[in-house]
């Protein structure tokens, strides 16, 4: 029963319990997501547009975003679990070089993500060319968007996404955000990771 309860508690719905730092957009209300397994909450957006529909959900280690009218899930937020003795800033080097073709990675570099305001207990990273790489991409000149230099998982010209990391040294996980261009249906300011059940488990004789 108790494992029953558990896998039921995995991915779950909530009443919010905390103010959003924002009011919902027309048409949506907010809710809070949750995943125990992965010890990952936010504040989402529940949207009704009469002729669409947008929904928000944990599958697996990420946050998706469905519209009803139809195509695949959109993955806003990657959940990235860090290996046995693996320091955070490893981990996220770990997780951009595997989504990044190999000419790339080693031409892009960890960097602070400035913009916005500071979120408390939190920092975030994004991966940015090196000075060599910018010099070279500097000589570009073009009127279209390009492609984001670094790769899916690096700064993007057009839009924001960054590594997030969480000051609780017992939370061995750190978050790829996808915002994107417009005020996105999670609250960025809610985000929130701590000790998961499935690392409870792992203390357990």
């Amino acid at each position: 029963m108790l494992a029953a309860l558990t896998a039921m508690c995995s991915s779950v719905l909530v009443a919010q319990t905390a103010a959003p730092s924002r009011k919902a957009e027309k048409g949506c209300v907010w809710e809070k997501v949750a995943s125990a397994a992965n010890g990952f909450s936010a504040s989402v957006e529940k949207c009704d547009f009469g002729n669409r529909k947008i929904h928000l959900f944990m599958k697996g280690n990420a946050l998706m975003q469905q519209y009803s009218d139809g195509g695949a899930p959109d993955t806003l937020i990657d959940i990235v679990d860090l290996n046995a003795n693996e320091t955070v800033e490893a981990g996220m080097q770990r997780a951009f070089a595997a989504h990044t073709k190999p000419a790339i990675a080693k031409r892009c570099v960890r960097a602070p993500y400035t913009e916005g305001k500071k979120i408390v207990d939190a920092k975030r990273d994004e991966f940015v060319p090196n000075a060599a790489f910018s010099k070279e991409l500097a000589r570009v000149k073009s009127t279209d968007i390009p492609d984001p230099p670094c790769g899916d998982w690096g700064s993007a010209p057009d839009g924001i996404q960054y590594f997030q990391v969480f000051a609780d040294a017992h939370v061995r996980k750190v978050l790829f955000v996808r915002v994107g261009q417009d005020v996105p249906l999670f609250d960025e300011r809610t985000l929130k990771l701590t000790v998961s059940t499935d690392a409870n488990k792992a203390k357990l004789p």
